[in-house]
C-alpha cells in the first residue's frame, strides 16, 4: 500500500513539474490568427479609403465644373 502511494505521489509530482515548450502547431495557429486579423483589417481600411477618395472625387468634380 505504501509503495503504491509513493509511486502515485512521484508520478503526480513529475507531471506537475514537467514543462514543455510550445508546439509548431500552436505557432501556426497564432500566425493564422494574425493573418486573418490583418486581412480583415486591410479590407476594412480599403473600404474606408475607397469611400474617402470617392468623396474627394465628387467634391473636386463639383467645384471644377
Amino acid at each position: 500500500m505504501n509503495d503504491l502511494m509513493i509511486k502515485m505521489y512521484l508520478t503526480l509530482k513529475s507531471l506537475m513539474a514537467r514543462e514543455e515548450g510550445q508546439d509548431l502547431v500552436e505557432y501556426a495557429l497564432v500566425v493564422a490568427l494574425i493573418a486573418f486579423g490583418a486581412v480583415a483589417g486591410m479590407k476594412l481600411l480599403a473600404t474606408g479609403l475607397n469611400n474617402a477618395f470617392d468623396n474627394i472625387t465628387n467634391v473636386l468634380s463639383s467645384n471644377i465644373t
